[in-house]
């Protein structure tokens, strides 16, 4: 199971007027452990906060940089952007995540929204660099160009790849003289907008990250323009501390021979069992609360991050028993399909639950 690693903070820079870009120093013997693919995120651990952050630099290099916008209230987001400093230290743990996109020739594309931007600048440096019979499209939206992240470190991907990198920006709250017209990217002006801009059939992966409103009208979109659906990978941000509505449940069985079926389990409590880091143990579940925070109580170890469903830090397989999910954002439907759930949001409806969180 990975574990928390003290990294020097290198350098703290403006990439927006609420964002700043936090690089980490990464010493030669954590260099192997905090490599990472295009696309995936870090946790950082600051006092009792956790928070998750994408990493915006290019795969490979000596130092990891991640992009935090200022939350109004954020408890590490605040620290981060107006006291944190080169010479400070955070626990982080090395990179996880599955929103990846790993070097190879063809053409790929991403539509992004606010903070969306930061996995997807480091995809497009990393894949323009390594690789030459690739290019980029990409599609931006922000509120205004002040509170747009990394607009240099775009332009100048554009200049060191010419040919190679379109880049569209769009503003939702700012008029503009050049470029997409003012307002949200819904579904109705995407599906106009995306065949004007390039070859939808043409892309071999689109990659949508953003608040939840743009991603879905992005997959809506790109289903409506014939879009395959294992071409299209999605991560959603949300904004504020607190998680975005829950939009229905889901169940998910494992092996239920022997796990009971009176599926009363919210109401009576129930047992589980969880296998951590190669350790497997027993404990009872208070009536309605979450399978995470049963863990947390006898493993404070076991790994979260956002509690809202959105990262995937408290992925764990369902190999015993039923349970109810309110959000599944951070699983796809290969991954629903195999039994995983997110342990911050699953509560147990039978009398025993078996997780597997090695798996």
């Amino acid at each position: 199971m990975a574990r928390f690693h003290r990294l020097a903070v290198a350098r703290v820079a403006p990439a927006a007027d609420d964002a700043v870009a936090v690089t980490l120093a990464l010493p030669d013997a954590l260099r192997a452990a905090f490599a990472h693919v295009p696309g995936q995120h870090v946790t950082v651990r600051h006092g009792d906060v956790r928070r998750t952050y994408s990493i915006c630099s290019q795969a490979g290099a000596k130092a990891l940089t991640v992009g935090v916008r200022r939350i109004p209230g954020g408890a590490f987001s605040t620290h981060a952007t107006r006291a944190l400093a080169a010479g400070h230290a955070l626990d982080v743990l090395p990179p996880t995540g599955r929103f990846t996109l790993r070097p190879r020739p063809g053409h790929f594309a991403a539509i992004t929204g606010g903070s969306g931007i930061t996995p997807v600048l480091s995809m497009v440096a990393t894949l323009l660099a390594t690789e030459p019979e690739a290019r980029f499209t990409l599609l931006r939206s922000d509120r205004s160009a002040a509170s747009a992240m990394f607009l240099d470190e775009v332009a100048d991907l554009k200049d060191r790849h010419p040919g190679r990198l379109q880049a569209l920006h769009a503003l939702t709250r700012e008029e503009r003289h050049a470029g997409p017209p003012t307002g949200r990217l819904d579904e109705a002006r995407l599906k106009e907008l995306l065949p004007a801009l390039l070859n939808v059939a043409d892309v071999d992966g689109w990659y949508l990250c953003g608040p939840l409103g743009l991603t879905g009208a992005g997959r809506a979109a790109l289903r409506a323009l014939g879009v395959r659906r294992e071409r299209v990978h999605t991560e959603l941000f949300h904004v504020g501390d607190a998680p975005p509505a829950a939009t229905g449940k889901a169940e998910n069985a494992g092996d239920t021979e022997n796990s009971g079926d009176t599926e009363n389990a919210g109401a009576t409590g129930a047992t589980l069992t969880a296998t951590l880091d190669g350790r497997r143990a027993s404990w009872p579940v208070v009536p309605g609360e979450t399978l995470l925070s049963a863990v947390l109580r006898n493993r404070p170890d076991a790994p979260w991050a956002c509690r809202g469903g959105v990262c995937g830090t408290c992925r764990a397989r369902l190999t015993d028993g039923r349970v109810r999910m309110d959000r599944t954002y951070a699983l796809d439907e290969p991954e629903l399909a195999a039994g995983y759930v997110l342990a911050c949001q699953a509560r147990a409806l039978t009398d025993r639950v078996d997780l597997d969180f090695d798996a």
